[in-house]
């Protein structure tokens, strides 16, 4: 997608976040096929080294602060959509001074499509806290192997995208001292993910 195209579907987007934002409630069956993909090996966490549109990011300049870590894409239909919505609406409901000590992580694994200026603007329209983050395709599949996320490129024959990326939807959550201390499931409600961070921010 091409900037002009990103322009052209910004209202769109952003209706669809008013209204996941304030109007939809997730219901129990998740239908999205990317919902049954066998997770990775069971998660350890650690630090990494990514892209972000401001330049490279390493998780441990993030100590003492909780860090939410989510794999997703730009070009993802509907879970990355709900689930980046919802944290948007939790970090709506912290206090200032719990906000200041909280990052979002978006890691795409999409890269072929997803450079740092278009994750910049992807994340920029849910939440300022969140930041997408990018590179070279073996980093991002370390990165997910370490926290136990999963995907694998779809190809879509006669469609305009060409292919599209199955992925787990697991929010990882990352405490002060660098460490993974939960995950949260896909459509977590804001309030269950506010008290997570809380809880966090508490025992960090």
């Amino acid at each position: 997608m091409q900037r002009p195209l990103l322009i052209a579907v910004a209202p769109l987007l952003a209706g669809i976040l008013a209204w996941l934002l304030w109007s939809w409630e997730p219901i129990a069956e998740q239908r999205h096929h990317n919902q049954t993909l066998d997770l990775a090996d069971a998660p350890t966490g650690g630090d990494f080294r990514l892209e972000s549109a401001a330049g490279p990011l390493d998780l441990d300049s993030l100590r003492g602060q909780v860090v939410l870590i989510y794999f997703g894409y730009t070009c993802c239909p509907d879970i990355c959509p709900t689930n980046l919505a919802f944290i948007a609406n939790a970090l709506k409901r912290l206090q200032p001074g719990e906000l200041d000590r909280v990052e979002v992580l978006f890691v795409s694994v999409d890269p072929q499509r997803d450079d740092s200026e278009r994750l910049a603007e992807y994340t920029g329209y849910f939440h300022p806290r969140i930041r997408g983050l990018t590179g070279p395709e073996e980093a991002i599949a370390e990165v997910a192997r370490r926290y136990g996320a999963a995907y694998r490129r779809t190809e879509q024959t006669g469609s305009a995208m060409g292919y599209m990326v199955d992925h787990s939807s697991l929010t990882y959550v990352v405490d002060p001292q660098g460490r993974l201390a939960m995950s949260l499931g896909h459509a977590t409600p804001p309030e269950r993910i506010a008290a997570a961070i809380r809880s966090v921010l508490v025992e960090g």
